[in-house]
Protein backbone atom coordinates (compact mmCIF):
# COMPACT_ATOMS: atom_id res chain seq x y z
CA UNK A 1 0.00 0.00 0.00
CA UNK A 2 1.66 3.10 -1.09
CA UNK A 3 1.06 6.89 0.57
CA UNK A 4 -0.66 9.15 -0.87
CA UNK A 5 2.47 11.40 -1.75
CA UNK A 6 4.26 7.79 -3.35
CA UNK A 7 0.94 7.63 -5.93
CA UNK A 8 1.62 11.43 -6.87
CA UNK A 9 5.20 10.50 -7.53
CA UNK A 10 4.76 7.74 -9.38
CA UNK A 11 1.96 9.09 -11.40
CA UNK A 12 3.73 12.44 -12.30
CA UNK A 13 7.06 10.22 -13.32
CA UNK A 14 5.34 8.54 -15.71
CA UNK A 15 3.52 11.30 -17.16
CA UNK A 16 6.66 12.95 -17.87
CA UNK A 17 8.03 9.91 -19.47
CA UNK A 18 5.44 9.59 -21.87
CA UNK A 19 5.47 13.56 -22.62
CA UNK A 20 8.73 14.04 -23.14
CA UNK A 21 10.75 10.45 -22.65
CA UNK A 22 12.74 11.81 -19.73
CA UNK A 23 11.97 11.52 -16.18
CA UNK A 24 11.34 15.02 -14.38
CA UNK A 25 14.25 16.59 -12.34
CA UNK A 26 13.74 16.82 -8.61
CA UNK A 27 13.28 20.44 -8.66
CA UNK A 28 9.98 18.68 -10.84
CA UNK A 29 9.02 16.72 -8.70
CA UNK A 30 9.43 18.82 -5.53
CA UNK A 31 7.15 21.96 -7.09
CA UNK A 32 4.76 19.16 -8.96
CA UNK A 33 4.54 17.62 -4.57
CA UNK A 34 4.27 20.56 -3.24
CA UNK A 35 7.38 19.44 -0.85
CA UNK A 36 9.41 21.61 1.13
CA UNK A 37 12.96 20.14 -0.17
CA UNK A 38 14.72 17.75 -2.31
CA UNK A 39 15.46 15.62 0.63
CA UNK A 40 11.72 14.58 0.51
CA UNK A 41 11.53 13.88 -3.19
CA UNK A 42 14.68 11.94 -2.50
CA UNK A 43 12.78 9.47 0.16
CA UNK A 44 9.73 8.84 -1.86
CA UNK A 45 12.11 7.84 -4.77
CA UNK A 46 14.01 5.70 -2.38
CA UNK A 47 11.06 4.12 -0.79
CA UNK A 48 9.06 3.37 -4.25
CA UNK A 49 12.44 1.95 -5.53
CA UNK A 50 12.59 -1.01 -2.28
CA UNK A 51 9.47 -1.58 -3.53
CA UNK A 52 10.10 -2.03 -7.17
CA UNK A 53 8.16 0.23 -8.43
CA UNK A 54 10.67 2.44 -10.33
CA UNK A 55 14.19 2.13 -10.37
CA UNK A 56 17.43 4.36 -11.40
CA UNK A 57 19.23 3.83 -14.24
CA UNK A 58 22.90 3.12 -13.74
CA UNK A 59 25.04 6.23 -14.16
CA UNK A 60 22.45 8.33 -15.31
CA UNK A 61 21.47 10.77 -12.21
CA UNK A 62 18.58 12.14 -13.61
CA UNK A 63 16.68 8.80 -14.92
CA UNK A 64 13.92 6.91 -13.78
CA UNK A 65 12.15 4.07 -15.23
CA UNK A 66 8.46 3.34 -13.94
CA UNK A 67 8.16 -0.63 -13.56
CA UNK A 68 5.12 -1.29 -12.76
CA UNK A 69 1.94 1.12 -10.92
CA UNK A 70 0.10 0.74 -8.21
CA UNK A 71 -2.74 -1.76 -8.98
CA UNK A 72 -5.22 1.03 -7.31
CA UNK A 73 -3.65 3.83 -9.33
CA UNK A 74 -7.10 4.58 -10.92
CA UNK A 75 -9.33 4.17 -8.21
CA UNK A 76 -7.20 5.54 -5.23
CA UNK A 77 -4.93 7.91 -6.22
CA UNK A 78 -5.58 11.46 -5.33
CA UNK A 79 -4.89 14.03 -8.20
CA UNK A 80 -1.21 15.69 -8.56
CA UNK A 81 -0.26 19.33 -7.99
CA UNK A 82 1.26 19.55 -11.11
CA UNK A 83 -0.45 19.91 -14.94
CA UNK A 84 -0.49 17.40 -17.09
CA UNK A 85 -1.12 14.82 -14.58
CA UNK A 86 -4.22 12.82 -16.63
CA UNK A 87 -1.79 11.34 -18.79
CA UNK A 88 -0.67 8.90 -15.91
CA UNK A 89 -2.81 6.44 -15.56
CA UNK A 90 -1.54 3.93 -17.99
CA UNK A 91 -2.16 0.66 -16.92
CA UNK A 92 1.20 -0.78 -18.98
CA UNK A 93 3.78 0.99 -18.46
CA UNK A 94 5.88 1.09 -22.00
CA UNK A 95 9.02 3.49 -21.18
CA UNK A 96 10.32 5.07 -24.22
CA UNK A 97 13.11 3.11 -26.01
CA UNK A 98 15.04 6.16 -26.19
CA UNK A 99 16.16 8.83 -23.70
CA UNK A 100 18.28 11.85 -24.18
CA UNK A 101 21.38 11.91 -21.86
CA UNK A 102 20.15 13.60 -18.63
CA UNK A 103 21.09 16.20 -17.05
CA UNK A 104 22.59 16.20 -13.37
CA UNK A 105 20.21 16.31 -10.49
CA UNK A 106 21.62 17.40 -6.93
CA UNK A 107 19.31 17.00 -3.71
CA UNK A 108 20.31 18.84 -0.30
CA UNK A 109 20.67 16.09 2.55
CA UNK A 110 20.57 16.82 6.54
CA UNK A 111 24.41 18.09 7.67
CA UNK A 112 24.70 16.73 11.21
CA UNK A 113 27.99 18.76 11.98
CA UNK A 114 31.75 16.95 12.44
CA UNK A 115 32.43 13.58 13.30
CA UNK A 116 35.87 12.23 14.23
CA UNK A 117 38.02 10.02 12.50
CA UNK A 118 39.83 9.95 15.52
CA UNK A 119 39.32 10.07 19.44
CA UNK A 120 35.60 10.18 19.55
CA UNK A 121 34.38 13.81 19.93
CA UNK A 122 30.64 15.08 19.79
CA UNK A 123 28.61 14.85 16.50
CA UNK A 124 26.59 17.93 16.57
CA UNK A 125 22.91 18.15 15.19
CA UNK A 126 22.36 21.00 12.56
CA UNK A 127 20.12 22.63 11.03
CA UNK A 128 22.49 22.80 7.85
CA UNK A 129 22.20 20.86 4.89
CA UNK A 130 24.47 19.72 2.18
CA UNK A 131 24.35 19.69 -1.64
CA UNK A 132 24.96 16.19 -3.04
CA UNK A 133 24.70 14.83 -6.31
CA UNK A 134 21.72 12.35 -6.76
CA UNK A 135 24.04 9.50 -8.71
CA UNK A 136 26.55 9.23 -5.10
CA UNK A 137 23.43 7.72 -3.33
CA UNK A 138 21.47 4.15 -3.49
CA UNK A 139 18.48 3.78 -1.61
CA UNK A 140 17.46 4.94 2.09
CA UNK A 141 17.65 7.94 4.07
CA UNK A 142 20.97 9.58 4.28
CA UNK A 143 22.46 12.15 6.00
CA UNK A 144 26.09 13.77 6.34
CA UNK A 145 28.96 14.25 8.36
CA UNK A 146 32.22 16.82 8.07
CA UNK A 147 35.46 14.47 9.14
CA UNK A 148 37.84 15.75 11.92
CA UNK A 149 40.97 13.97 11.93
CA UNK A 150 43.38 11.59 10.15
CA UNK A 151 42.56 8.40 11.41
CA UNK A 152 41.21 6.84 8.53
CA UNK A 153 43.59 8.34 5.60
CA UNK A 154 44.40 4.32 4.95
CA UNK A 155 40.61 4.56 3.76
CA UNK A 156 40.90 7.50 1.52
CA UNK A 157 38.91 9.55 4.03
CA UNK A 158 40.46 12.70 5.45
CA UNK A 159 40.28 15.58 7.25
CA UNK A 160 37.76 18.13 5.62
CA UNK A 161 35.83 15.56 3.88
CA UNK A 162 31.88 15.15 3.91
CA UNK A 163 30.85 11.54 4.52
CA UNK A 164 28.31 10.39 3.28
CA UNK A 165 26.15 8.16 5.70
CA UNK A 166 22.96 5.66 5.15
CA UNK A 167 21.48 5.83 8.25
CA UNK A 168 20.46 2.26 9.41
CA UNK A 169 21.34 0.65 12.78
CA UNK A 170 23.29 -2.36 11.79
CA UNK A 171 26.09 -3.26 10.16
CA UNK A 172 28.13 -6.20 8.95
CA UNK A 173 32.18 -6.62 10.33
CA UNK A 174 34.59 -4.52 8.52
CA UNK A 175 32.38 -2.16 7.05
CA UNK A 176 33.27 1.40 7.94
CA UNK A 177 30.45 2.89 10.18
CA UNK A 178 29.05 6.06 11.72
CA UNK A 179 29.21 4.67 15.83
CA UNK A 180 28.08 6.44 18.74
CA UNK A 181 30.02 5.68 21.89
CA UNK A 182 28.03 5.58 25.32
CA UNK A 183 25.85 7.99 23.92
CA UNK A 184 27.78 11.12 23.72
CA UNK A 185 30.35 10.87 21.07
CA UNK A 186 30.77 9.34 17.80
CA UNK A 187 33.25 8.33 15.28
CA UNK A 188 34.18 7.09 11.50
CA UNK A 189 35.15 3.33 11.83
CA UNK A 190 36.02 -0.01 10.61
CA UNK A 191 33.51 -2.13 12.51
CA UNK A 192 34.25 -5.54 14.11
CA UNK A 193 33.25 -8.01 16.62
CA UNK A 194 35.49 -10.57 18.45
CA UNK A 195 35.18 -12.08 21.88
CA UNK A 196 32.24 -10.96 22.95
CA UNK A 197 33.24 -7.17 22.98
CA UNK A 198 32.79 -4.57 19.98
CA UNK A 199 36.04 -2.94 18.20
CA UNK A 200 36.12 0.33 16.01
CA UNK A 201 39.19 -0.04 14.09
CA UNK A 202 41.51 2.99 12.73
CA UNK A 203 42.84 3.13 9.28
CA UNK A 204 45.75 4.44 10.13
CA UNK A 205 48.56 2.83 12.16
CA UNK A 206 49.69 5.82 14.56
CA UNK A 207 46.35 5.02 16.19
CA UNK A 208 45.34 2.29 18.50
CA UNK A 209 42.12 0.10 18.04
CA UNK A 210 39.02 1.36 20.59
CA UNK A 211 37.15 -1.67 22.39
CA UNK A 212 33.96 -0.99 23.95
CA UNK A 213 31.50 -3.75 25.54
CA UNK A 214 28.43 -3.90 23.42
CA UNK A 215 25.91 -1.98 25.06
CA UNK A 216 28.13 1.25 25.00
CA UNK A 217 28.27 1.16 21.18
CA UNK A 218 25.36 1.80 18.88
CA UNK A 219 25.56 1.97 14.87
CA UNK A 220 23.60 5.14 13.42
CA UNK A 221 24.67 4.19 10.19
CA UNK A 222 27.49 3.23 7.28
CA UNK A 223 29.42 5.05 5.07
CA UNK A 224 28.24 5.24 1.60
CA UNK A 225 30.13 7.89 -0.25
CA UNK A 226 32.69 10.71 -0.24
CA UNK A 227 32.11 14.39 -0.73
CA UNK A 228 35.49 16.24 -0.80
CA UNK A 229 36.10 20.14 -1.74
CA UNK A 230 39.28 21.80 -3.24
CA UNK A 231 39.99 25.23 -2.13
Amino acid sequence: MLTRKQHELIRFIQARLEETGVSPSFEEMKEALDLKSKSGVHRLISALEERGFIRRLPNRARALEVLRQPEDVNSKAPPLAAANANAAAAAVIRPPEAKPAPANDVIEIPLHGRIAAGVPIEALETSATLPVPAALLGAGEHYALEVSGDSMIEAGILDGDYALIRRTDSARDGEIVVALVRGEEATLKYLRRENGRVRLDPANSAYEPQIYDPREVVVQGKLAGLLRRYH
